[in-house]
């Protein structure tokens, strides 16, 4: 196992008696049930053995600044019996039962500042570092000390310090069985940074007694200045969760393909410039400690590359908090983790949307979990996002959100007589059609599906790989592959459908100028592109007349 610094916990393994009959492979989760809650840990009543014992090294963790560092657990039983199991969390429903305990594992310095996530600030030339550390604002001034590559003299920054405790939330088991302190959370600001050049950072944390605590060193590429002509690799996918690095096996095994990902990502972080996870992060669902393991597994891309997260249903929904759809995905989170933990560029961080800029892009990122239909506030900002975009400097324009608002062939949406969410594309996709919107990404839906060049449910350009000339409609994009269990598509021949696939994987874009753009969707599991398209066009392309899109013209001289 690894064992994560920011804890203050001792390590410790035990044997559970579980049912023989208890089968892992047919648990079904239902709604937004947490693996965990399976678990009923806080039963767990002593039956130590003479006959059995475990032992836990090293003593002491973190002695050589690492902020993870892996355990090795050795367990003797003389005595074993058929139904008992080696593990952390008990796999079954029924009462566990303590039968060893090991030595307890220190750490050098459990409050060390450890898992820096980037994301980028309000402003092009400015990046944003978050960190979890256990330090509060009266025992140290968290900074962030950084500079340009080469630079002899570094700058510090002060960051802000949030947190949030049992009462932020709104239900258990949030509130109740999963919740543990989740640290401290730390912002700092790095601004006026120069387009395309390399920096160095590192955090650090101001004692009272003057000594300084520090992190490891990192980097990170600044940000194009907005309509630059440069290469530029995007990365979008959704539903990524978290898994065990040890080999071993969550319960119910719900985020399967989430290392895949993550792992082909970080071998690729030469070829990337940004990320956008697009909502249901880890499916903490409302056990506070997931959210660590998820930030721990996502360190070595968030330390160097600006991370950028939206809301999803695990992230947001509880019953009468104000979320759209009224339900219990979150566990009791209502927001609060995913909202402090990770730094987005929203006006109100409560109302998770937000527009960024990079390069050639303009990325208009919503909230599914909050109301987007005509009139409402939410639906103003999605205007404003799309109808500021300057199209000339910056050409790419495009849409996200968790939930698919526009096409998606996914099974249950058929169920239900519909294929779309309630409310969804008669209020969006003028806005779309309007604004001339490239492409439009979605999750939710844990698979991968290509919708056509699309407007009102007809598919309006021609062609698979290629597209030019004038933009007629948007095209449709459900990235939900990013590691939790796979969804199921309908067996009704979708019109719209180009391309699907039951795999887990990611969508990555390249724009090589303001004319030229690359489409790939990639298999998390070997890194290979499996659906492709490229779009070339001009600026008077997408100035050019379409349906419902048209500008008021007059003949008068």
């Amino acid at each position: 196992m690894k064992a994560l610094l920011f804890t203050t916990i001792y390590v410790f393994c035990f044997i559970i008696c579980a049912a023989a009959h208890t089968s892992i492979n047919k648990l079904i989760i239902h709604g937004g049930e947490q693996p965990l809650a399976q678990i009923a840990i806080h039963k767990t009543v002593l039956a130590l053995r003479d006959s059995a014992s475990i032992k836990s090294t090293p003593l002491v963790l973190g002695l050589n600044g690492a902020d993870s560092e892996w355990v090795t657990v050795e367990l003797c039983n003389s005595e074993p019996a058929i139904d008992d199991w080696i593990g952390v969390f008990n796999p079954s429903q029924v009462q566990p039962q303590l039968i060893a305990v090991s030595n307890t594992i220190a750490f050098a310095n459990p409050k060390a500042p450890v898992y820096p996530r980037l994301a980028r600030g309000k402003a092009w030339d400015e990046m944003t570092v978050t960190w979890t550390s256990g330090y509060n604002i009266d025992e140290a001034y968290p900074f962030v000390e950084w500079g340009m590559k080469g630079d002899a003299t570094p700058k510090r920054s002060p960051a802000g310090t949030l947190t949030f405790n049992q009462g932020s939330l709104c239900g258990p088991p949030a509130r109740t069985v999963g919740w543990r302190h989740p640290g401290y959370i730390h912002t700092s600001f790095l601004k006026d940074l120069w387009p395309n050049m390399e920096y160095y950072y590192k955090l650090g944390h101001i004692l009272m007694n003057g000594s300084i605590v520090w992190s490891k060193s990192y980097s990170f590429r600044a940000s194009p200045f907005p309509g630059q002509e440069s290469l530029q690799r995007v990365i979008i996918f959704g539903d990524m969760g978290k898994a065990e690095r040890d080999g071993s096996n969550e319960h119910a095994n719900y985020q399967p393909g989430s290392l895949m990902t993550t792992d082909q990502l970080i071998n690729d972080l030469d070829n990337i410039d940004i990320v956008f996870l697009i909502g249901d992060l880890p499916y903490a669902n409302g056990y506070i400690s997931q959210w660590d393991q998820f930030t721990a597994q996502v360190a070595p891309i968030t330390s160097v590359k600006p991370f950028m997260i939206a809301s999803g249903n695990h992230e947001r929904d509880w019953l009468d908090s104000g979320s759209f759809f009224n339900t219990k995905d979150s566990g009791g989170e209502c927001g609060v983790p995913a909202e402090t933990l990770y730094y987005f560029p929203a006006e109100n961080r409560a109302k998770f949307w937000y527009q960024t800029d990079y390069g050639m892009f303009r990325f208009c990122i919503i909230d599914s979990e909050h109301d987007w239909r005509e009139g409402s506030e939410q639906y103003k900002f999605i205007e404003k996002c799309l109808a500021t975009a300057d199209r000339k400097h910056q050409p790419w324009l495009i849409f996200a959100a968790h939930r698919p608002l526009g096409y998606s062939s996914n099974d249950w949406y058929a169920n239900e007589g519909s294929f779309e969410e309630p409310e969804g594309r008669a209020h969006l996709q003028k806005l779309w059609q309007k604004y001339r919107v490239d492409i439009a990404f979605f999750g939710h839906v844990h698979n991968y599906e290509r919708v056509c060049p699309i407007y009102q449910n007809q598919c309006v350009k021609e062609g698979t790989s290629h597209y030019s000339g004038v933009v007629n409609g948007t095209i449709h994009v459900v990235a939900g592959g990013g590691g939790s269990h796979l969804s199921q598509f309908t067996k009704i021949n979708t019109f719209w459908s180009i391309y699907k696939d039951y795999d887990w994987g990611f969508v990555k874009l390249t724009a090589f100028n303001r004319s030229s753009l690359l489409f790939e969707n990639k298999k998390s599991s070997d890194g290979k592109v499996y659906d492709s398209f490229t779009i070339s066009r001009d600026y008077r392309d997408v100035l050019a007349c379409v349906h419902d899109g048209c500008e008021a013209t007059t003949l008068a001289t």
